[in-house]
């Protein structure tokens, strides 16, 4: 792995517009942008807000704006200029004329992320296709800095080649992805399809990047009988650090097992393209039983991070499962009253995935709103299992029962914890 030196990172500009939106934060989304850039390996030289009434359709910014921010980049040697929206091919090619710098915006910023962070065969996928489809239409704009040498951020993923090649190319490019992403998915459904026959219910973990969703992940499945350290998920403290989806088995209070997803973190003003591209992904959520919406409660704009993924959450057509609130990070929390809008609450607990406060009772309120799923089922129990016979006969309505050579046979709709916990006994299983 290379440690990149604060000497060796490209030296970065932010640049941001405050429209004077009531309900948007200049200040937590410019900090957010400088988070994405570090996450990128870059460092944040200088960071700069325009107040305008609207974007200005040309170049973003004002035209006077971006002849100071070139003389900013002269002045303070700056590799990069990063803008916090997403620019139109003509924006970057009309900044780039005037600054002489690489000009990044906030989506092909996360992309880049996205691009280092991958490791799957299919996240990777993923990720080029959603470049090569934010990209096409940028080819000119792009063109001058992506021929230039050194690389850097923005300039991850599908690469120089493909990029000057035609329109056509990249477009085949395109289709082939979807191609490989396809035949994932079906892989993907087959394997779906043979957890679906466990019967164990699914809890998916949704919320920010870096809201602590590995770490909580990783002290559920601490608490098994049988734990193997192995089975830990890639933790660190940064935005998107980990984006591959993370299965693993948790055990609840009453003995039953159940299935923990990890998901891809959110964050505000995700590329649309990515959203889409990781759709495949994120589809894990519609099959879970009970999401846990994971909330770093130290963040100060934690509502923004809330309203982000319940948006995300409705477009993805979920927001109707049981979601059970878990504010997280308490330990960073000082000694006031933790402050948020309900309206994007139901059921709530409060947590530090890092101290392994009130875990216990997460399982226990996860064993409460996780929905019984009753399976109708053939069971032939040996003779000298009469204590099991008897369970099932007091707390079930038998369909039928026979007594056979091999033992007493009987047809029963069992709940998915018994359906577990009596499945050695499951005719022809």
């Amino acid at each position: 792995m290379v440690i990149l030196t604060e000497e060796s990172k490209e030296r970065i500009l932010v640049v941001g517009i405050d429209l004077g939106e009531k309900d948007f934060d200049i200040e937590d989304s410019m900090k957010e942008l400088e988070e994405l850039v570090e996450a990128a390996n870059g460092q944040v030289i200088e960071r700069i807000v325009q107040r305008r009434e609207k974007i200005n359709a040309a170049y973003y910014i004002g035209k006077g704006k971006a002849n100071e921010i070139k003389n900013y980049c002269y002045e303070l040697n700056i590799d990069t200029v990063v803008f916090n929206d997403e620019l139109s091919p003509a924006q970057i090619k009309n900044l780039e004329n005037i600054i002489e710098r690489k000009i990044i915006d906030r989506t092909n910023l996360i992309l880049d992320i996205f691009a280092k962070r991958a490791s799957s065969k299919e996240g990777q996928l993923q990720v080029e296709l959603a470049q090569l489809k934010y990209r096409l239409p940028r080819l000119i704009g792009l063109r001058d800095y992506l021929s230039r040498e050194g690389g850097g951020i923005g300039t991850r993923g599908p690469g120089e080649q493909k990029l000057e090649t035609d329109r056509r190319h990249i477009l085949r490019e395109i289709d082939n992805i979807e191609k490989q992403l396809k035949d994932i998915k079906r892989t993907r459904d087959v394997k779906r399809k043979r957890r679906e026959k466990t019967q164990l219910p699914i809890v998916a973990l949704v919320g920010y990047t870096n809201a602590g969703k590995s770490t909580l992940l990783n002290k559920i499945i601490e608490l098994n009988e049988n734990y193997d350290e192995g089975k830990k998920v890639f933790v660190y403290d940064m935005l998107f650090a980990t984006l591959d989806t993370s299965l693993r088995k948790g055990i609840l209070p009453n003995g039953q097992s159940f299935l923990i997803t990890d998901t891809v973190g959110f964050v505000s003003k995700l590329p649309t393209d990515l959203v889409e591209a990781f759709k495949g992904t994120l589809e894990e959520v519609k099959y879970a039983d009970l999401l846990l919406h994971v909330v770093d409660a130290s963040n100060k704009n934690l509502d923004l991070q809330m309203a982000t993924t319940y948006n995300i959450l409705k477009d993805l057509k979920v927001i109707d499962k049981p979601i059970i609130t878990v504010f997280n990070k308490m330990d960073k929390v000082e000694d006031r009253q933790l402050i948020y809008d309900t309206k994007y609450v139901d059921k709530k607990i409060f947590t530090s995935a890092k101290n392994g406060k009130n875990i216990d009772k997460l399982l226990d309120m996860i064993q409460e709103n996780i929905p019984i799923n009753y399976i109708d089922t053939i069971l032939v129990i040996p003779y000298d299992k009469q204590d099991v016979l008897s369970h099932i006969l007091d707390n079930y309505n038998v369909e039928y029962i026979e007594h056979k050579e091999e033992g007493t046979e009987i047809k029963v709709e069992l709940s998915s914890i018994d359906y577990e916990k009596y499945f050695n006994y499951i005719k022809n299983r």
